[in-house]
């Protein structure tokens, strides 16, 4: 390699790490500070939910600095999943019906009565995640009412979720959900895909017995057109699965940085773009490149380049599929002007990427 070329890289190598150290580690501790002071106003608003309903058990817990279950979708944005017990006498059902989704059956119509969860039941012997939801959500409210906090956190109305809004400022997800391990949902069995080296085997293996979650949520692709049926599934959310793959190299430092230029660049009105479309790329691009000498430091910007003009493509062909979910569209009902923007806006990133090599300064 010349001398030139190892200049030039050192000089991108500067840049990547002076941008890490200003903008990308700003932006964890500002997003720390706030976590810290959500998770003390979920953690109190819990707690009374546990004591009206012994049922739901809250499982956020920080282990090592961390927050299990607690996910950031944005700066200001944030979902806690709260894990729920006994899922023993239902069946997973997993046909492809509903995109993205799966509902949990009673495995003998006898064993109804000798569920945690009797009366969300339904008639067919589902566990309604809509009916859980529900009354989760009447507790919830009824907490905030009564809580040290109840002059900063409103509960978020037009939905059937539970949504809160802290300070005028944050909003706070409290999804109720189940953690299936050990079992690989059918319309995921694609993955891997065979003739790509990425991911090894033994990675492979760990990732699925790791499993899913199955997350009492809006369905956005059922919105507007949602029946009994569909409003009783349960979304599956890979999240666990995906934070193994992206162990490595340089994998989650890229993602820092695709999410600190997501934060600051992309986050139009409506939020077309979430951190979760910039993961599915990432894991898209390991496949793309899967020897590990192609996620070393030096090629981080070809990296971050690659994922900037997937996201280009996605962004003008209006499809975001999910990365294990290949039927399910992440860019679903999203306003078809906005993911223009977005496009526009990603172009210049990426034309100032390509061509200055100052660019982190500007960015």
């Amino acid at each position: 390699m010349s001398t030139i070329m190892l200049a030039g890289q050192d000089r991108l190598m500067y840049q990547l790490n002076r941008f890490t150290t200003d903008k990308v580690n700003g932006r964890k501790s500002n997003i720390t500070k706030t976590i810290r002071e959500v998770c003390k106003i979920v953690t109190e608003i819990l707690k009374e939910v546990e004591v009206q309903e012994p049922r739901f058990i809250s499982s956020l817990v920080e282990t090592e600095g961390r927050f299990e279950g607690l996910e950031v979708v944005a700066p200001t944005e944030f979902e806690v999943v709260l894990f729920l017990n006994q899922m023993g006498v239902f069946n997973f059902v997993d046909d492809g019906s509903v995109p993205g989704c799966a509902v949990l059956k009673l495995s003998d119509g006898r064993k109804r009565s000798m569920s945690l969860w009797v009366e969300f039941i339904t008639a067919s012997g589902y566990l309604s995640a809509r009916k859980i939801r529900s009354r989760f959500q009447t507790l919830v409210a009824q907490a905030v009412d009564k809580c040290k906090y109840r002059d900063i956190v409103k509960m978020i109305a037009d939905t059937s979720e539970v949504k809160l809004r802290v300070r005028e400022r944050y909003i706070v997800q409290i999804t109720p959900a189940f953690k299936c391990s050990g079992i690989w949902p059918r319309s995921a069995a694609h993955w891997p895909l065979p003739q790509i080296p990425w991911p090894s085997p033994s990675l492979v293996a760990e990732v699925k017995t790791e499993g899913f979650n199955l997350l009492s949520k809006e369905i956005p692709v059922l919105s507007g057109k949602q029946t009994s049926a569909e409003g009783d599934a349960w979304g599956l959310s890979f999240t666990d699965a995906e934070n193994k793959l992206l162990q490595g190299g340089c994998r989650k430092k890229c993602l820092s940085i695709l999410k600190t230029l997501r934060d600051k660049h992309l986050d139009i009105p409506g939020s077309p773009v979430k951190n979760y479309h910039m993961k599915t790329l990432l894991l898209y691009e390991c496949e793309k490149h899967p020897r590990e000498i192609s996620w070393t430091e030096s090629s981080m910007f070809d990296r971050i380049n690659g994922i900037l003009l997937q996201l280009i493509s996605c962004l003008q062909n209006r499809r975001c599929p999910h990365y294990f979910l290949h039927g399910l569209d992440l860019f679903a009902g999203r306003s078809h002007a906005a993911l223009d923007q977005v496009a526009k806006q990603t172009w210049r990133i990426a034309r100032e990427i390509l061509t200055n090599p100052r660019c982190l300064e500007k960015l």
